[in-house]
């Protein structure tokens, strides 16, 4: 019977596998869980994985080069998100492991939480609330409404073509900017970075994490964006230049920030940041929704019940070189 290890700690277990998928998973193989309250990595993973064919891993699961090298009997190693920067895929194919992904199941609620950071920011709720919780009376200020607004959206893939079309529903003017995609939908114009962040009202950082893209918002980027303006980060804290966001706060350049993620350990807001009264902090739970994250952890139980055949599933992303997968067959 094909051997599993559902690398998730108690807590991450419970919030992003859920019961439905583990019962999924253990109708495929004899299941070992991860009960420490630490994530594995490197020596830890290593040994957890001895006598283990499939790892079905959480995002704070690295699969470090050692795992594929010191693991003979590791056919798969099924990352339960998208992301897969943590990953040394090139490792892993050299050991012949295989190495997969899930897809976004996430989208519509990474969107539907822009809209409440846009709205917060704009109309002082997560303030007002707090002043009234302390026993103070807010004092009533001024809004902004959505509609006639501009929205910028950095980055075009699914949770921007999203977030772009709902702030057409809203009756925003919507920019968006990415090189690597072309906008034809009707309602939405394709600008430059530097010309959206002049025109935006409202900055919503959705590019894709890489080197290119490391610290995309720097000082440079906020100062050119439109004075009193608001900024929106939902995709990854390495987007974000952290000390030139606080100058900017800072100088009052812009009006403030909504942040689920950032460059504290898995991807959370840094605190120093959340601790400002002009910021939106929440513990990236952008994509921490029943569905989303139903969405995922049953799509993993979906790969492993094709590599325990012997084949390689959607998601894989170095089929070619996975040379140990017939050894389920």
């Amino acid at each position: 019977m094909t051997r599993i290890l559902l690398a998730h700690t108690p807590d991450m277990r419970r919030n992003y596998y859920g019961e439905r998928a583990l019962a999924g998973l253990r109708a495929l193989g004899d299941v070992v869980l991860h009960e420490g309250a630490e994530p594995l990595a490197g020596e830890s993973l290593v040994a957890a994985a001895r006598g283990i064919q499939v790892v079905v891993a959480d995002r704070n699961t690295p699969g470090a080069g050692l795992v594929f090298e010191r693991s003979p009997d590791l056919v798969a190693f099924v990352r339960c998100a998208v992301d897969i920067r943590n990953i040394e895929v090139a490792a892993a194919s050299a050991n012949g492991v295989l190495v997969t992904r899930a897809s976004a199941g996430f989208v519509p609620a990474v969107t539907e939480l822009v809209v409440g950071f846009m709205v917060d920011l704009s109309r002082g709720v997560s303030r007002a609330t707090a002043q009234y919780h302390s026993g103070a009376v807010p004092v009533a200020a001024m809004g902004r409404q959505l509609a006639g607004s501009t929205l910028g959206v950095i980055g075009y893939g699914a949770i921007g073509r999203r977030v772009a079309a709902m702030g057409v529903a809203l009756g925003m003017r919507v920019v968006v900017s990415d090189p690597h995609a072309r906008v034809a939908e009707a309602g939405i114009e394709q600008r430059g970075f530097e010309d959206l962040l002049s025109a935006a009202d409202y900055v919503v950082c959705l590019a894709v994490a890489n080197e290119q893209t490391e610290n995309l918002m720097d000082d440079a980027a906020f100062g050119r964006m439109k004075p009193g303006a608001f900024f929106i980060n939902v995709s990854r804290g390495n987007l974000v230049d952290e000390a030139a966001l606080a100058r900017a706060l800072g100088s009052g350049r812009i009006a403030g920030a909504a942040l689920d993620v950032g460059r504290a350990p898995d991807q959370m807001p840094s605190p120093a940041l959340a601790l400002r009264g002009d910021v939106i902090a929440t513990p990236h739970v952008g994509g921490l929704t029943p569905q989303a994250i139903e969405h995922q952890a049953l799509e993993t139980v979906a790969q492993v019940a094709e590599i325990v055949k012997g084949r390689a599933p959607v998601g894989a992303v170095n089929t070619p070189l996975a040379t140990r997968l017939p050894r389920l067959v």
